[in-house]
């Protein structure tokens, strides 16, 4: 074999074993080979990269717009991350406002201290201790879900820092869940297959070697979910009687296929909240911001523009 002959097929060979090994990455651990291509995604399109002490842990979050506009903050749910805001943030940004996107303390790229109480209460002040590390007086507040629940009891507690506030689809009344809780640890193929079917109407088909992986990463953060549930279930932080009681303009959006928080919460939340504007989507589950969030966004900056 002829010099030139060996430099190529030593490229070859190079080239080969490097896909082998990319191919056999992206089997064994494919959540971690999306989650990188979501991070490089980021880049591309505008989101900033940013971390921040808060109460002595670290938090990681997204931010997105004019660093001198009006800011908003969205709170993910359960088990979320800052990246569940991708299809809102965008919208905002464009319209001139600085949208922040934090992970919650345990969840998505933030710190995930053993020694947190993971509740609502605590990550309520944790996003307070937030807007504090910013800078920021006071903005326009929304959540999702359980993100719903920690706003507003920030809107409650510390209404001079919520200019308006946004409801998704949020729990927060003091109403058992209909479903197992279990369910958002799943720890077999069968249980993540009934959790995606509770979260959304339809859900796709996931290969079995993705089945594998998510489950991996359940079985790893489960403990902070758990101890997340465990205080949501005691009702201590149920608010009720703290709806009445705000005072700032309030948007609930809620979809009508919703199991999570079925939409008879947004009927009971609009009505304990009397300048509340409440706006039904016809169609989706709960995942409202990521898959439904077309029709949403138009609702949100009507609203806090």
């Amino acid at each position: 074999m002829t010099r030139p002959m060996k430099c190529v097929m030593r490229v070859f060979l190079t080239v080969f074993a490097l896909a082998a090994i990319v191919g056999a990455g992206f089997y064994l651990r494919p959540v971690s080979y999306f989650n990188a291509r979501t991070y490089l995604q980021e880049h591309f399109d505008g989101f900033e990269n940013h971390s921040v002490k808060v109460e002595g842990y670290r938090m990681h979050y997204l931010a997105m717009g004019p660093a001198s506009g009006p800011p908003v903050i969205f709170v993910h749910g359960l088990g979320g991350h800052a990246e569940d805001w991708w299809n809102v943030a965008p919208v905002l940004a464009k319209a001139g406002f600085r949208v922040y996107m934090p992970d919650l303390i345990g969840f998505g790229r933030s710190q995930q201290p053993a020694d947190f109480s993971y509740s609502v209460r605590d990550q309520a002040a944790v996003i307070v201790g937030f807007m504090d590390a910013l800078g920021v007086k006071q903005a326009d507040l929304g959540g999702w879900s359980m993100g719903g629940w920690i706003v507003q009891l920030i809107a409650s507690d510390h209404p001079e820092r919520v200019s308006r506030l946004i409801l998704i689809d949020s729990v927060g009344l003091n109403i058992k869940p209909a479903w197992d809780t279990e369910l958002f640890t799943p720890t077999s193929p069968q249980q993540l297959d009934q959790l995606d079917a509770l979260l959304m109407p339809d859900p796709p088909a996931i290969p079995a070697f993705m089945v594998r992986d998510i489950l991996r990463i359940s079985r790893r953060n489960a403990w902070v979910v758990k101890r997340a549930l465990a205080t949501m279930k005691t009702a201590q932080d149920v608010t009720d009687n703290l709806l009445p009681r705000l005072k700032m303009p309030v948007l609930i959006v809620w979809r009508s296929l919703d199991q999570i928080a079925p939409v008879d919460q947004a009927q009971i939340m609009h009505k304990l909240i009397p300048q509340s504007q409440l706006d039904l989507i016809p169609g989706c589950g709960h995942m409202v911001p990521l898959q439904c969030g077309a029709e949403m966004d138009s609702r949100v900056l009507q609203f806090v523009q």
